[in-house]
């Protein structure tokens, strides 16, 4: 079996639940050829990535894969995301308190990187399982981003593959009718979908 580390954030800005972690919390052990580890991190600047690094450093042998779970709010669909870049900037503060407004998150390194999973298959894979889907060409600058950046640093040249999903907000995050949504169970059948072709 393949190992895969998947995170999902805890909630955040606000919000009393997060659809990423519920939805990861959600998945079987084992999705096809993969065995899931499954990991809860904070919504902090750097402790977020040193969190997963951690963990990575602490499993008998390193995961294949290591595909994060993030919130949206405000996009309709999932979105599978093809790049990161080396810029933080914050309109909200983290769980931490941090606010920053604008800064690289890691100094000296190179501006951007693409995500190493098969970004538009898991695209496709989770729009064939009719749940609605979109590459993102766009992880933002908060802490979702600040993740997938400092993880493709890292690992670079390894055998572990990276990727991040951004995901909708969960029905009962709605704070009007045209707010944007997605039913965890279409949120799950997603992840399964996107995992399935990693």
């Amino acid at each position: 079996m393949k190992q895969l580390l998947i995170t999902g954030f805890d909630p955040f800005g606000g919000e009393s639940v997060n659809p990423a972690w519920e939805a990861v919390k959600s998945l079987p052990d084992e999705i096809g050829t993969w065995t899931l580890t499954k990991l809860q991190i904070p919504t902090v600047f750097g402790k977020a990535a040193n969190t997963i690094l951690k963990t990575v450093e602490a499993l008998p042998t390193p995961p294949d894969v290591i595909l994060c779970i993030g919130q949206a709010g405000g996009r309709a669909t999932v979105t599978p995301e093809f790049v990161a870049i080396n810029y933080r900037r914050a309109s909200i503060a983290d769980n931490a308190g941090t606010l920053i407004s604008e800064s690289p998150i890691l100094d000296g390194a190179p501006a951007a990187f693409f995500a190493t999973v098969p970004v538009q298959r898991m695209t496709e894979a989770i729009a064939a399982a009719g749940i609605r889907a979109q590459t993102s060409y766009s992880a933002g600058t908060f802490v979702c981003n600040d993740v997938l950046y400092t993880l493709l640093y890292r690992f670079a040249d390894t055998i572990t593959k990276v990727g991040f999903i951004h995901v909708p907000f969960l029905p009962e995050q709605a704070k009007s009718e045209t707010t944007p949504t997605m039913p965890l169970c279409d949120i799950v059948r997603a992840l399964t979908a996107a995992i399935q072709v990693l």
